[in-house]
C-alpha cells in the first residue's frame, strides 16, 4: 500500500492556522451539534494511520506539547538550525520535502503534513501533497499566521468527504487527476 502525504489541520474561516503568537486557544466548535452529520471523522483512526508527523519548527515549538496522543510516531522538524535529535524528534535542514518523498518511497504508514505555513506551502508548490483533511473553524481571526502563502500553484482538487462535527466541516480532498 502507498505512503500518502496528508496535510490535516483545523484553520479558521479567513484562513488563519494560529494567532500571532503561533497559540491555538480560540481553535474550537460552536458548542452545537445541530448540524452535525450521521458519518463522523475520525481523528484516532486517521492518526492510527499514520507513522510520521512533519512540521515546521515553530509549530514544533507551539504544540509539540500538546502531541502526547502522538508518543509512538515520529517526528521530523524541518528547522533551518541544524539540532540533534530529541526521542522520537529529529530536524531536517535543507529540501524536506526531498526528504520526505524519498520517506514517502519506504514502506510504512501515511505521513501526517500537520504545518505550519510555510512548511505546507513548500510541499504544494512541489506537488507533494495526495490528500487535504481540513477542518474549518466557526471563527473569523482576522489576523494570525496564514495556511496557505500567496503565489501558490493552482490545484484542483475533488471532494471525497464532508462530516461536521460541533459546527466544524471536515472536508477532505485529492487532486482530481488521483
Amino acid at each position: 500500500m502507498a505512503r500518502d502525504i496528508i496535510l490535516n489541520l483545523a484553520v479558521s474561516l479567513d484562513g488563519f492556522i494560529c494567532d500571532e503568537d503561533g497559540g491555538f486557544a480560540w481553535i474550537g466548535g460552536q458548542g452545537d451539534g445541530r448540524a452535525d452529520t450521521a458519518d463522523q471523522f475520525d481523528f484516532d483512526a486517521f492518526l492510527a494511520s499514520c507513522d510520521t508527523i512533519v512540521m515546521g519548527r515553530k509549530a514544533y515549538d507551539d504544540c509539540f506539547s500538546s502531541m502526547a496522543e502522538a508518543a509512538d510516531k515520529r517526528f521530523l522538524v524541518a528547522s533551518r538550525t541544524a539540532r540533534p535529535a530529541e526521542g522520537n524528534v529529529s530536524f531536517l535542514s535543507g529540501d524536506v520535502v526531498a526528504q520526505i518523498l524519498a520517506l514517502k518511497a519506504q514502506p510504512g504508514g501515511d505521513i501526517w503534513l500537520f504545518g505550519g505555513g510555510e512548511l505546507a506551502s513548500s510541499f504544494l508548490r512541489a506537488g507533494a501533497v495526495d490528500r487535504y483533511i481540513i477542518g474549518i473553524l466557526p471563527v473569523i481571526r482576522g489576523r494570525g499566521r496564514r495556511l496557505f502563502l500567496e503565489g501558490l500553484p493552482p490545484a484542483q482538487l475533488c471532494l471525497e468527504r464532508c462530516t461536521v462535527a460541533d459546527g466544524i466541516p471536515i472536508l477532505e480532498y485529492r487532486h482530481r487527476d488521483q
